[in-house]
């Protein structure tokens, strides 16, 4: 359990890394409003992202171990959105803060908006549903109902750690996230589209062999 804790939590930290809504959305809060509404925004993207990880695994894994052809299938399919989805993070620059992210609201009403924000973002981004349901959940096959709920705790971890580093180092200093950023979405992208390659790699051989 541990080791799937683990895992989870690296995937968590990585998947946030990309410049996306969600960390648009907390740099957008700690800049111009409060530490306490980024932090929001970052506990709700970090639900949202547990939920798909945990539907990749829990749904999406018995699927492959009831028929053997699946994973070799979704191997190319993750193969191919890896690698579109790496030349698009690779390219990509911080949007513009979706409405609402920076909405001036009180205390417990602040929080609340900002957690309903940070999961919806995540909710509503079909990448997100790939990303969890189709990527994670056909390479984590071989564990129990317990260690999937392990990893899924740990996807929000290293999630919610991610959006939260984000958030103090923008509320810190205004310039910290600026052009140092720039080079992690680049170098995220091209592993993203190497692994893809061997992940089509995998499919190809399944059929030859």
């Amino acid at each position: 359990m541990l080791t799937a804790f683990v895992i989870g939590a690296i995937l968590g930290a990585v998947t946030g890394i990309p410049i996306g809504p969600v960390n648009v959305a907390v740099i957008d809060a700690a800049y111009r409003h409060t530490l306490r509404l980024a932090l929001a925004v970052a506990f709700g993207g970090a639900l949202a992202d547990a939920a798909y990880a945990l539907l990749g695994i829990a749904v999406v894994g018995p699927l492959l171990k009831q028929h053997p052809v699946l994973p070799a299938i979704l191997f190319g399919i993750s193969g191919a959105v890896l690698i579109v989805y790496g030349f698009v993070t690779s390219r990509s620059r911080p949007q513009d803060p979706p409405p609402g992210a920076a909405r001036d609201v009180a205390s417990a009403k602040e929080v609340w908006s900002g957690i309903i924000l940070g999961a919806s973002l995540i909710l509503m981004n079909p990448g997100a549903l790939v990303t969890w349901v189709f990527i994670v959940g056909s390479y984590l096959v071989d564990i129990t109902a317990a260690e999937g709920y392990a990893a899924s705790f740990g996807v929000f971890i290293g999630s919610f750690s991610w959006f939260t580093l984000v958030a103090y180092l923008t509320h810190r200093g205004r310039h910290v996230l600026g052009d140092k950023m720039a080079w992690i979405p680049r170098v995220v992208g091209w592993l993203l589209m190497g692994y893809g390659v061997y992940s089509l790699w995998r499919c190809v051989k399944y059929f030859l062999v």
